[in-house]
């Protein structure tokens, strides 16, 4: 399954009183199971394609030239511009940085779209190590005070109430044999 998926599901003609009339097609984005639609003209379209031009050999685009206002036009003009953000991806291993602009892809990894983390390739093991954070365990909670110092009411030397939220976010935190002392 490919990390990024595309479709154009509808469009939408806009009347404007400063200029023509123009068309925005809605794309819907699915990357690595999150869902998001960004909203593009074709005009947009077309200045990714120029773009694309110089780095890759992008598929055809539909024509330029078309009257804009006929539903059956527009909606061939619709399934065309969804089969080229589709061929692009499908074709592609890598996905040029100026396509995952166009489509809003924040934060992807350079890496090709079919590998996963993980995979026995150790290029691919290379591309992961850069992806991923490192993660700090505490064995104890630095920021814990002692009982004596705590927020728990005391009698005495001896404690009537115990700190039940710390004790809970230390076990669930930390490991379950870990007590607090």
């Amino acid at each position: 399954m490919n990390p990024v998926r595309v479709s154009i599901p509808s469009f939408r003609s806009e009347n404007n009183s400063l200029e023509k009339g123009y068309t925005v097609f809605k794309v819907d984005v699915l990357v690595n199971g999150r869902l998001h639609s960004v909203e593009k003209r074709y005009s947009e379209f077309h200045t990714l394609h120029k773009m694309l031009k110089k780095s890759i050999k992008p598929p055809e685009i539909p024509s330029k030239h078309v009257r804009n206002w006929v539903p059956k036009v527009l909606e061939q003009r619709r399934q065309g511009l969804e089969l080229y953000l589709q061929t692009i991806i499908m074709e592609n291993e890598v996905l040029p940085k100026i396509f995952l602009d166009f489509l809003n892809i924040r934060h992807f990894p350079s890496m090709p779209k079919t590998e996963s983390c993980g995979s026995f390739d150790s290029e691919s093991d290379e591309l992961c190590k850069l992806t991923h954070q490192p993660v700090l365990l505490f064995l104890r909670d630095p920021y814990l005070l002692p009982s004596a110092h705590g927020a728990s009411l005391s009698t005495g030397n001896k404690n009537v109430f115990s700190n039940v939220v710390i004790e809970g976010v230390v076990h669930g935190v930390f490991c379950s044999d870990l007590q607090l002392r």
